[in-house]
């Protein structure tokens, strides 16, 4: 079963960004470059900071966008858990691709939040 491990942000500048959620969370970044930033909540959530402009697929929500990410074991795991919620209705943004971080989809709920499967480093 898919549990939720991350919720990103699309931010125009990672390191402000950075600098606000490190100061309020009480903590460093886990990851930090000019296009990401990584810090965890207590509770062991992870908060990631990404660029705005990088963002695949391009994301047309500006205040407030953002996704849901649901982070899985591997390729197959990916296919399957897109496969199994196209299925239900959710329509598919991104189909299975392999991305600089490991093997990810993108499904959007029916409001067009995003959820970004992914299986890391795969």
């Amino acid at each position: 079963m898919a549990d939720i491990n991350f919720i990103l942000l699309y931010v125009e500048d990672v390191a402000a960004s950075e600098a606000f959620y490190a100061a309020i969370l009480g903590r460093k970044a886990l990851e930090s470059s000019p296009t990401f930033s990584m810090l965890a909540a207590a509770s062991g959530l992870k908060l990631g900071l990404w660029k705005r402009d990088g963002v695949e697929p391009a994301a047309t929500a500006t205040v407030g966008g953002g996704e849901i990410a649901f982070a899985v074991e591997g390729a197959a795991a990916v296919d399957s858990l897109c496969a199994e919620w196209r299925g239900k209705g959710a329509r598919v943004a991104q189909s299975p691709t392999r991305m600089d971080f490991g093997y990810t989809c993108v499904i959007l709920d029916p409001d067009g939040h995003r959820l970004r499967i992914f299986a890391p480093g795969a």
